[in-house]
């Protein structure tokens, strides 16, 4: 078992520097209030980032102005996206693209379909993708967009007809080299076919306008599997840190989808033992690891069904379903935390069930999966902590490398993908880890990835004047 604390001093330090603001940050973080005072998550956001770069500003009063700059989104596209149901009803749903920074790159990022999605959720999750970018070390500026349509419980027909609504109306805001988006919630081959082909369509070119494709038409292999073995790639740079491996380790995942299963399959890769896996409808617990033959099952109810866990059948005899999301799957033991499925699932008091079960280790496969009241727990304990916008760069790199390939009209091998997608793993943790020492805050990979994922940028904008 692996020690709690990395660093008690590490601990004591970041009780006193994560405390509260100091005055620039304090006016900073009020000029995002000022503006979006009801946009909760990406204030969450901007909260996270401005504490880590505390440091940065103190050193530079420069970078506080050009980050005052990079809070704004330089573009926000919003549109109706009419269709019409099975039944010949009329629905329409709100779209959204923010192309939030392109500096060092096209926009890059997910599109989301779920019933959550605002403009807060997208502006937090474009304002994070330009930091996770710049970590992939690839040329990708940050983007984001959805809409509160669900797929769940549609027919294809139905999601085929918003998906080609939709993309009638984002076709003219985005290109191979202007914005390319990507799948995210609710978001998979079935819908990054669909909103292909009516790009397509409209614009009459077939480019690599979207990643995430299926491989008979410019996908790349690994690409769904990118941010579950991204996560778990990253999750050991962290073991190996500290003199550890992932083997014997007990992992609890939560999510049920493409991040978590894949999670999961790497997870059995690296002889790790996946306990948990988790949706809306309630989690599965097995305390002596979820196997193979489970995880396929879940995978076939998840991704060909389409169904929630409440429908899993698999359990071994010691097996244990629970239903709801009241306690879910940080009420059990475990060494490691993979939150796998969407924002803020860990608050507080999960992260305090976390660690006084003995979890020393949290690696996001999600994005902004803790509160930020979450992190405070993890940094008081010493819990080794690898942020979403580190540990899940997998999927948005190996889309990079998609882009890559479609440029070029070639595809690489699954080998070659996966190779590369290590390294890619590799690098981003080198990079939080080394910057991190650099600043005086070793071994935080959140003050760590937040500053070297920011002045990659704010450099490049420097350069490039006020735009």
């Amino acid at each position: 078992m692996l020690s709690r604390a990395v660093s008690s001093s590490l601990a004591s330090l970041l009780g006193s520097r994560f405390a509260s603001f100091s005055p620039v940050g304090e006016k900073l973080y009020a000029v995002a209030k000022g503006r979006d005072p009801n946009q909760p998550e990406f204030l969450q956001a901007v909260e996270e980032v401005i504490k880590s770069l505390e440091p940065v500003f103190k050193r530079d009063a420069r970078y506080a102005t050009i980050f005052e700059r990079l809070l704004e989104p330089e573009r926000v596209i919003q549109f109706r996206v009419p269709w019409v149901d099975d039944k010949g009803v009329e629905r329409v749903n709100r779209g959204f693209r923010v192309q939030y920074n392109s500096a060092i790159g096209p926009y890059k990022g997910g599109l989301r379909l779920a019933s959550h999605v605002n403009l807060s959720v997208i502006k937090f999750l474009g304002f994070e993708q330009i930091f996770k970018n710049s970590l992939t070390t690839l040329p990708m500026g940050g983007g984001k967009g959805g809409s509160d349509f669900d797929p769940h419980g549609k027919s294809d027909v139905e999601v085929m007809r918003f998906c080609q609504s939709f993309m009638t109306e984002l076709y003219r805001h985005i290109g191979p080299n202007t914005d390319v988006p990507a799948g995210d919630i609710g978001v998979g081959k079935r819908e990054v076919g669909y909103l292909f082909g009516q790009y397509k369509r409209i614009v009459n070119a077939f480019e690599g306008v979207l990643t995430g494709k299926a491989l008979e038409f410019g996908g790349s292999l690994i690409r769904p599997e990118a941010t579950g073995y991204g996560a778990v790639y990253f999750a050991s740079e962290m073991m190996k840190s500290v003199g550890k491996g992932l083997k014997g380790m007990k992992v609890a995942v939560s999510g049920a989808g493409n991040v978590a299963q894949y999670a999961v399959e790497k997870l059995l890769d690296e002889n790790a033992i996946p306990v948990t896996m988790g949706d809306t409808s309630g989690h599965i617990y097995e305390p002596e690891g979820i196997t193979r033959e489970q995880l396929a099952e879940v995978m076939h109810l998840v991704n060909v069904e389409r169904k929630k866990l409440d429908s899993f059948k698999g359990l071994s005899k010691k097996g244990v379903y629970t239903p709801g999301l009241k306690t879910r799957v940080w009420v059990h033991k475990c060494d490691i935390a993979m939150p796998c499925a969407t924002q803020n699932e860990i608050e507080k008091e999960h992260a305090i069930m976390l660690r006084d079960n003995g979890c020393f280790a949290v690696v996001e496969g999600a994005n902004m999966p803790s509160t930020n009241e979450a992190v405070d727990v993890y940094q008081e304990a010493g819990m080794m902590y690898g942020l979403g916008k580190a540990a899940n760069a997998g999927g948005v790199a190996v889309s990079g490398l998609e882009m890559s390939q479609n440029s070029m009209r070639y595809s690489w091998t699954r080998d070659e993908v996966d190779q590369k997608l290590r390294s890619i793993m590799h690098t981003i943790h080198k990079n939080a880890y080394d910057t991190a020492s650099e600043w005086g805050f070793p071994g935080n990979l959140q003050i760590g990835a937040n500053i070297a994922g920011f002045l990659k940028v704010a450099h490049a904008m420097e350069v490039q004047g006020t735009v």
